[in-house]
């Protein structure tokens, strides 16, 4: 390949080592960079964003139906193979919420302080009747990787990082919830660790090592 950098467009790449990233959301495309730069794949991974793909319509109910309609859905529209990664946060205690929707658990889509805030609140009755019990709480990433937009049989990986939800955020660093999720075994928020020790144990790292032995 001429290049090295597997987010940028090889004039020399055909459509046979190109593969589509079916995502805008700019924290998860500088986490798949890193990630993808790691796997050594023989391809050339382009965001959507750079082939003018807007976002897929999520109107499933799970995150592998989620994973599944955007992969479609840029492979559809670009031509090309595709990948999809759909991901949220689960917390058991709330039925599994914010689970799919949690890039707009507080309604508008994105607003990572707001997202934070709403489930800070919602814990709180939970906190107040059982002030000793930590709550659990996992981060969920599904990928889905499809050859072309009518591939009948796509390629699903899923990775699950188990920790607690804190009170209140700490850390600076990450996106999303990554300043609630407490990780005790490391006394660190996800958004306290340093971007190569997130991705050698986070739900996204773990499901794109699944998805990298299925495709061998």
């Amino acid at each position: 390949m001429s290049s090295t950098d597997p987010f940028l467009l090889s004039t020399e790449s055909t459509s046979d080592d190109q593969w589509v990233l079916a995502s805008n959301n700019k924290g998860k495309l500088a986490e798949f960079k890193r990630l993808f730069a790691e796997a050594n794949l023989n391809v050339t991974i382009v965001p959507q964003g750079q082939l003018d793909i807007e976002d897929a319509v999520e109107d499933g109910l799970s995150f592998v139906e989620n994973a599944i309609i955007k992969a479609r859905h840029a492979s559809r529209i670009s031509g090309l193979p595709a990948i999809a990664d759909d991901s949220g946060l689960c917390v058991p205690v709330l039925g599994n919420a914010p689970g799919i929707y949690s890039a707009r658990y507080a309604g508008e889509h994105g607003n990572d302080s707001k997202n934070n805030a709403k489930l800070i609140a919602d814990l709180q009755p939970i906190r107040t009747a059982n002030p000793n019990t930590p709550i659990k709480g996992m981060f969920v990433c599904v990928l889905a990787m499809v050859r072309h937009a009518d591939d009948s049989l796509p390629i699903v990986a899923q990775g699950l990082w188990h920790g607690e939800i804190s009170e209140a955020a700490h850390g600076d660093g990450g996106f999303g919830y990554d300043p609630l999720f407490w990780l005790p075994d490391l006394q660190a928020s996800a958004a306290s660790l340093s971007a190569a020790d997130k991705n050698s144990i986070s739900h996204r790292g773990q499901a794109i090592k699944q998805l990298l032995k299925q495709l061998a």
